[in-house]
């Protein structure tokens, strides 16, 4: 087998395990796929065309993989149907029997969640009366089991595992080790920035078959997005569910308030953070575009408000006010739209060339670097006027690191629409940078309750 031939073979390989993920095509589908792909690549080398140029020339005129499978999934809708049903959609009796075990698992990581939301109560605790030991402890009750259900569709190694346990356990000692008071900042803090830390060790066992793939960890800022979505469709649904059991059990006579708010909705909440991760899973391209569909809805919306404040702001010349309740929310507006950067990022199709929702987004993401700057001078001034706070301090960190990644996403964007960078520098540029956030929710969580005193 000469060089080219085997280098032809790996990206065959590696083009047919991109293709597997997409659940609207059969093997007989991604059969015929590769044998179009292969008579392409043939044809082109006849031609007197390098390998590798014959694979990408011939992989381009395919079309995008989005295209193909919806052109396959409309020639066989009813596939839509049975990808719907909880162990349909594959064929062969071993893909079904993977199906199967994989609802197995997950219920098991479910009910493990459940369970566990509710064993501080063998100690003593309850959710009524200790709040300051479960607003830190909230996220440890169900992202373990979450990253153990990734971990063990990937088949993750002994060394990772390892790790999860190892970070989860640090979690864990940073949420309890500290004498916090019920009103320290620092219960705030970590309550807010250990899931963030956490959710990062959930994405190291999501990627934990490929830790560096830069595609891989932008495929779990896609999962992240989708999980998300159901997990408030989940909410939403259960919502509608307790209401109808209000109504049912108060009609005879039966008030069923403390079964439902000691028992359902905590156990039901934690035990949704795994399905909602197994359905992400288990219908990865059936209901995918949802998010997509999304960020196209909410990208125009949050460009329009983010102008409309800095318009409103340089007319009436105010200043912002920093006060705790408006920090956290510059913070928040700001995360969600770096969430919007990343989410339309990880689906939008890297050979596609740049077009008007490329310039809306450079103005969502100028917009939200000028609203960055204004908060910085604003926090800036007021820890040299006042000095710092574990709040202010971690606030001047968090909005630090988001300037400099709305900064170089700014220029990478400007480049991309000049045509002056592909898009793969600003997927290289978000990939690289998400340990940052994981880092500086740790250092948070690790650090500042000592630093500042316990306050």
């Amino acid at each position: 087998m000469t060089d080219d031939q085997g280098d032809l073979d790996a990206q065959f390989a590696q083009w047919r395990h991109y293709v597997q993920r997409r659940r609207e095509l059969r093997q007989t589908d991604v059969d015929e796929l590769e044998d179009h792909l292969r008579g392409s690549v043939d044809d082109l080398l006849a031609a007197g065309l390098h390998a590798d140029e014959a694979f990408l020339v011939a992989v381009k005129r395919m079309g995008s993989l989005d295209e193909l499978s919806r052109e396959f999934a409309r020639e066989h809708s009813e596939r839509l149907w049975k990808q719907l049903v909880l162990t349909g959609g594959s064929d062969g009796p071993a893909a079904g029997g993977r199906s199967r075990r994989d609802l197995l698992v997950m219920v098991g990581c479910a009910a493990g969640a459940a369970v566990s939301i509710k064993a501080p109560e063998l100690f003593g605790l309850s959710l009524e009366d200790d709040a300051a030991f479960y607003a830190p402890n909230v996220a440890l009750f169900a992202l373990p089991w979450l990253a153990g259900f990734l971990a063990w569709r990937r088949r993750a190694t002994a060394g990772v595992i390892g790790v999860l346990v190892a970070l989860f356990a640090l979690g864990a000692v940073a949420a309890n080790a500290y004498p916090l008071a019920e009103d320290s900042q620092s219960v705030v803090l970590t309550s807010i920035h250990l899931p963030i830390a956490l959710w990062f060790v959930v994405g190291l066992a999501y990627v934990s078959d490929d830790v560096r793939s830069s595609r891989r960890r932008m495929d779990f800022v896609r999962f992240t997005g989708e999980w998300f979505i159901y997990y408030v469709l989940i909410a939403l649904g259960g919502g509608v569910l307790i209401a109808f059991v209000f109504g049912t059990f108060e009609a005879i006579g039966i008030s069923p308030e403390t079964a439902i708010s000691q028992w359902v909705l905590p156990c039901g909440a934690a035990a949704a953070v795994v399905v909602a991760g197994w359905l992400v899973e288990a219908k990865q391209s059936v209901v995918e575009n949802i998010a997509p569909v999304l960020t196209r809805l909410f990208t125009p919306l949050f460009t329009a408000v983010l102008l409309a404040f800095l318009v409103t702001l340089g007319v009436t010349s105010a200043g912002i006010d920093l006060e705790r309740q408006a920090l956290i929310l510059f913070d928040l507006l700001l995360v969600v739209v770096l969430g919007l950067l990343l989410y339309s990022f990880s689906a939008r199709d890297p050979l596609a060339p740049p077009g008007v929702f490329d310039k809306l987004q450079l103005a969502l993401v100028v917009s939200a670097l000028l609203i960055d700057v204004l908060v910085l001078l604003e926090i800036t001034g007021r820890i040299t006027e006042y000095g710092t706070t574990p709040n202010k301090a971690a606030a001047l960190g968090e909005n630090v690191i988001l300037l400099a990644n709305l900064a170089w996403t700014a220029w990478l964007l400007l480049s991309l629409i000049r045509r002056r960078a592909p898009f793969t520098a600003l997927e290289r540029w978000q990939t690289a940078y998400l340990p940052v956030y994981a880092v500086w929710a740790w250092v948070v969580v690790l650090l500042f309750p000592p630093l500042f005193g316990y306050l």
